[in-house]
């Protein structure tokens, strides 16, 4: 008998997940993303060496996916997504709803419907897939833990590739002019570089990785949160300079 914490899937090939989606993208996936002549969007989230703005329970996870930046009189941890940029349907998918790099696609495909943040539950009702894809199928959780070790093998995979990708991502941004983040749990900051500008930023960076990291500046539009940044040494902005939107929560 299933346990009643059970979550089966099935997929359904309604395309939903492969339309209007952001996909995050290691840093290898990132460049031949460029490659192929895609566009990537840039997601960047902070928060301070003290803890300001990230919840104790998730400080090691963040910690580990993110780089150490100096930020006004302080240091501050960026953690930066480079994403395929979806706004409507991926490039990759076909009049017939079917993945044309279905055999190279990003590890975040092929761990979907899964989350990659070990703080954020698998919840069926927050995904776009219809009820039916839920009934039936693989069994992703029993009793709370993922159940097919290959698939568990592949989110690893994807966390891993955030920690060992994070400062060659701090540089590539450095190289960009990228150099302002959302405080995290506050929002993004999200920039979408000139795709030609990206790929020279990326071979610029394999060629020197070990370039030292500039300053940083925490875009925050909440007047008694900034002043908390600002009590603790942080560079702080309410106002985007025009490269950037700022997505607030």
């Amino acid at each position: 008998m299933n346990s009643a914490t059970d979550i089966h899937f099935n997929c359904t090939g309604c395309g939903k997940c492969c339309t209007g989606h952001h996909v995050p993208l290691t840093l290898d996936e990132a460049r031949q993303w460029v490659d192929d002549s895609g566009q990537v969007i840039v997601l960047v989230e902070a928060f301070l060496a003290n803890g300001l703005g990230l919840p104790a329970a998730q400080q090691d996870h963040a910690r580990r996916r993110s780089c150490a930046v100096p930020c006004g009189n302080t240091e501050a941890f960026v953690a930066i997504t480079f994403a395929a940029f979806n706004p409507g349907p991926c490039r990759n998918l076909d009049a017939e709803l079917r993945c044309l790099i279905y055999e190279r696609r990003p590890l975040v495909c092929r761990i979907y419907p899964m989350e990659i943040n070990p703080h954020i539950p698998l919840r069926p009702e927050a995904k776009d897939c219809p009820p039916e894809a839920w009934e039936s199928g693989e069994t992703l959780i029993h009793r709370e833990r993922v159940a097919d070790p290959r698939l568990m093998e592949l989110i690893e995979r994807s966390r891993q590739a955030d920690r060992d990708d994070i400062r060659d991502k701090a540089l590539i941004c450095q190289r960009l002019g990228i150099d302002t983040s959302a405080l995290k749990g506050n929002g993004f900051t999200a920039y979408l570089p000139d795709t030609a500008a990206l790929r020279q930023a990326m071979v610029e960076t394999a060629a020197d990785p070990s370039a030292k990291l500039a300053g940083w500046v925490l875009h925050v539009e909440d007047g008694d949160l900034a002043g908390k940044l600002d009590s603790a040494g942080a560079r702080v902005t309410g106002t985007s300079a025009g490269h950037y939107s700022f997505i607030g929560f």
